[in-house]
């Protein structure tokens, strides 16, 4: 009985291994601030990462395509749930991750003769102004980190997901220098293509603490470009409507990067 302790400790080791290993492939995702709304971007060559969940919040996420559209669609209808039972103001996203989300992916993770979830998940929710934004991290075993808290107690109005630590700090120290809540759509598709190089070129290199050159991850950039398309969303602040959220196209993203 006194080894049973351990025993499950080992195995929440090699689960988040597991996980972790499962997970190294994913293509980076930046979400941030700009004048007129959140934009949410990635670069891919098939399934889509970015999605919209209710009104004034929209989800990205990285990992296995099924966990993914499990969480998806719990979190649209717990969120739908909420906003019949009561109304659309009171849909919360603080109460959609961790009343709802995180526990089940916590549960998921520690129960160790069951299937966790393969997937890390992005979420923002747009305010009136850049500052009332929120973003929150929720990772496989639940825990949640909120505004680029991983690199500072400071409030920050980005969040990032990647493969890997190093590369997800190197994305929000990119951001943290580079991004303002005052950047037009344009410059905040720079700055998230920028954001996913430096993710997807650090991805590997584990205790690397530098930034890559500026040159360096200006051609990476580009390369990448010539081979795949641009996903991204934004969801708008000052729109009329209910309905926050609106897709942008490749070409129409692509666009904005010389503007």
């Amino acid at each position: 009985m006194i080894e049973e302790p351990y025993r499950w400790v080992e195995a929440i080791a090699n689960r988040r291994e597991y996980i972790e290993t499962q997970l190294a492939s994913g293509s980076p995702i930046a979400a941030l601030s700009f004048r007129d709304g959140i934009l949410l971007l990635t670069l891919g060559r098939s399934r889509q990462k970015i999605f919209e969940i209710y009104d004034r919040i929209a989800m990205g996420a990285i990992g296995h395509p099924g966990d993914i559209e499990r969480l998806r669609m719990a979190a649209i209808e717990l969120a739908s749930t909420e906003g019949f039972t009561r109304s659309a103001s009171d849909v919360s996203l603080r109460r959609l991750a961790h009343y709802s989300l995180s526990p089940v992916m916590k549960n998921a993770f520690e129960q160790v003769y069951g299937a966790p979830f393969l997937a890390r998940l992005v979420f923002a929710e747009v305010g009136t102004r850049p500052e009332d934004d929120l973003f929150l991290r929720v990772e496989y075993d639940g825990a949640i980190a909120t505004n680029g808290s991983a690199i500072s107690q400071t409030r920050q109005n980005f969040a990032v997901l990647s493969a890997t630590n190093s590369s997800t700090e190197a994305m929000e120290t990119l951001l943290k220098n580079e991004q303002r809540g005052d950047l037009d759509l344009g410059g905040a598709v720079r700055a998230a293509l920028d954001a996913w190089s430096v993710g997807h070129m650090t991805a590997g290199a584990d205790g690397e603490k530098d930034l890559p050159e500026r040159e360096a991850v200006s051609k990476h950039r580009q390369e990448q470009l010539a081979t795949a398309g641009i996903e991204a969303a934004v969801l708008e602040r000052a729109n009329k409507t209910a309905i926050r959220y609106r897709a942008l196209s490749d070409e129409e993203a692509r666009s904005l990067i010389s503007k």
